[in-house]
Formats: C-alpha cells, structure tokens, sequence
C-alpha cells in the first residue's frame, strides 16, 4: 500500500518539476532540461530527481546552477503541490547519463 501512495507522489513531483524547468530554461534558448525519474524515499521527505540536460556538455555547469537555486525550486514546487502534499520533500538532483550509454552502446556497435 504504501508503494503505491510512493509512486503516485513520484509522479506528481516529476510532473511539477518538469513543469518548473520547462518555465526557467525558456529563456535560455538551446537548453532543455527534463527529470526523467523521480524517486521518493518511503518516508515522503526526500525527492531523488534525475534529469536530463540538452546539451550534455554543459551538464555539470547547469546541474552546479539547479543545486544553488534548490531553497527556490522547491518553494515553487510547494505552491504547485500545497493542496496535494502536506509538506514538500527536500529535492536531490543527480544526471541521468542513460541516453549517453545508449548513444556510445551504439557508437560501438556500428563499428
């Protein structure tokens, strides 16, 4: 049961914060940031989000800026979700590298 109540809010984060990074980076024109999995530990008080950044050189520049301005993400995050969440869970944000996997799985195959 509690499973479930975990990938429910799982989801709802991923979405709101999509929401949020889709907002912020169109002003920065040739940046695209998105969370492709959203992870929530069983207590509900830590959000692991994995994200996506186009282009994947300047991953560790723009993943440096989201981990300074974490206090402001999730205050936007708590007034999108207050009437759904009682409290907003602390955010961590890490790379998500798989598209760069799969991209060099077939660099190596196509030799």
């Amino acid at each position: 049961m509690q499973e479930t109540r975990q990938n429910k809010i799982a989801r709802l984060l991923q979405k709101e914060l999509s929401m949020i990074f889709q907002e912020q980076t169109r002003s920065m024109h040739g940046v695209m940031v998105s969370v492709t999995r959203a992870k929530v530990s069983p207590d509900l008080s830590i959000c692991t989000a994995y994200l996506s950044i186009f282009p994947s050189e300047r991953g560790e520049e723009l993943l440096k800026n989201i981990e300074r301005s974490t206090q402001q993400i999730r205050f936007a995050l708590g007034q999108r979700v207050r009437h759904q969440l009682r409290i907003v869970p602390e955010l961590r944000f890490f790379i998500d590298d798989s598209l760069d996997y799969i991209d060099r799985i077939d660099e190596l195959l196509g030799k």
